[in-house]
């Protein structure tokens, strides 16, 4: 009669010293495109051009009379469209400069915000599936954004924007072929 003896797992969790752990500041960061900042401000002018046209096509159309509080809200509303795109704007061109990420062996990261500062680490042998994504705009411009999803997640972990469409599937193919490694 044979007996199948267990395999037994060595298991470790020994503490480590806060000293002996890698400094995030050893982590290289990369900027994304200067692109991106300008279609983000573009866009915003886009919008905030529309919204004035449309309300002014509707303050001076001659198929009906508007109240005259209608009338005289005009200017106000459209100085409301101008300074809501105004900060706006103003906040994409501080706030898209900061955006940065980095890949590593075993993770990929993102850095981003103007006022809070956030830093998102996604473990590649956790990534479910990657994709590369470009709006019309995006397109125009020449830029995608990449999008990590996790296991067990049906939004994508973060996104990061602005990277030329190059980068974007050259770091989307390295995820892939790497997200298997850290398992074996």
């Amino acid at each position: 009669m044979k007996t199948d003896t267990p395999q037994e797992t060595v298991f470790s969790n020994n503490q480590l010293s806060v000293d002996e752990i890698p400094s995030f500041k050893t982590l290289a960061l990369v900027p994304i495109s200067k692109k991106y900042r300008a279609l983000n401000i573009f866009s915003i002018g886009l919008i905030a051009l529309a919204l004035i046209g449309i309300i002014t096509g509707v303050r001076f159309q001659r198929f009906w009379s508007l109240p005259d509080n209608l009338l005289l809200a005009y200017p106000y509303v459209v100085a409301g469209i101008v300074a809501i795109g105004g900060v706006w704007a103003l906040y994409h061109f501080f706030a898209d400069v900061r955006i940065f990420y980095a890949i590593r062996e075993q993770d990929i990261s993102k850095q981003s915000g103007l006022i809070f500062r956030k830093l998102s680490c996604q473990p590649i042998l956790r990534v479910q599936h990657v994709e590369v994504n470009r709006g019309p705009l995006d397109r125009w411009a020449g830029l995608a954004s990449l999008q990590v999803f996790s296991a067990g997640g049906e939004m994508y972990t973060f996104e990061i924007p602005g990277l030329s469409l190059s980068r974007a599937e050259q770091l989307r193919e390295f995820i892939l072929a790497h997200k298997d490694i850290g398992a074996r």
